[in-house]
């Protein structure tokens, strides 16, 4: 094995993926298996779900798909203890399930929209992280990432339930990493950028826009001039995962096309 073998080997490791089914979460679980991991896939999206752990075993790597609902905290318990039955522990928890929610004012957000993406995105990390860390533990420590965003980071004028969520789950992230580091629990946020997932598009959609034109656009943007794919952000989870990252902790991995370095 050389050094770049060694540096991203996950062989032996068990990594669970919430909104695994498609974009960024699907990318992760794939590449993550590509690096040796057993992958769990965990989505309301029980068709595509199945799909990729189909196609993940295909290739010869470990996967299985469990529906998962992560606002639910009883299910969130009996399906982490299921992955460790099914594969013998947990390393790695990605919290990559959310949703962006409605695109207008703060005075025009009902509480009932402003709480539907707090449950999913915040809530759903929390219970997620609250259920994984005992068998992380138990396998001698591992890793946690949550997906933010780079408007975790800077603000933006819309969808500002979708926003506050994110900056909520990179605190999270930061207090994590430091009640959790003497257990050897790594914890770290991901900010993407903008990059071209189904969520994204669905959202242009239902404003009326063509997702091309609107990607168009939104790359003049970046500095970089081009919009991101979901390769570009499981490259970074494989990074924060991986031994590659074993010294780091409680960091912001922005990637963004440099948006956020203006």
């Amino acid at each position: 094995m050389n050094l770049i073998e060694e540096l991203f080997d996950m062989r032996g490791k068990v990594a669970a993926i919430t909104g695994a089914a498609r974009g960024i979460g699907a990318q992760t679980a794939r590449t993550l298996a590509a690096a040796g991991a057993s992958v769990a896939i965990l989505d309301v999206l029980s068709k595509e779900g199945e799909a990729l752990a189909g196609e993940i075993t295909a290739q010869g790597a470990k996967a299985a798909f469990w529906a998962l609902d992560v606002t639910r905290e009883a299910d969130v318990k009996r399906v982490f203890g299921e992955i460790v039955g099914r594969f013998g522990q947990l390393d790695v928890l990605v919290n990559n399930a959310g949703i962006d929610g409605p695109n207008v004012p703060t005075h025009e957000l009902t509480l009932e929209q402003w709480q539907r993406v707090q449950d999913v995105n915040v809530n759903g990390v929390f219970l997620c992280t609250r259920h994984a860390i005992p068998h992380i533990e138990a396998a001698g420590g591992g890793s946690i990432v949550n997906l933010s965003s780079m408007y975790g980071i800077v603000g933006g004028p819309d969808v500002p339930a979708y926003h506050a969520s994110k900056a909520a789950v990179r605190m999270m992230a930061k207090v994590d990493a430091m009640l959790y580091a003497a257990k050897n629990i790594r914890a770290n946020s991901v900010h993407p950028g903008y990059i071209r997932t189904p969520m994204l598009e669905e959202a242009f959609r239902r404003m009326g826009q063509d997702p091309d034109q609107a990607f168009d656009y939104m790359q003049t943007a970046v500095p970089l001039g081009k919009i991101g794919i979901p390769r570009d952000i499981a490259a970074g989870i494989l990074y924060l995962v991986s031994p590659a990252g074993r010294y780091v902790t409680g960091a912001e991995l922005v990637i963004d096309g440099g948006y956020t370095a203006r």
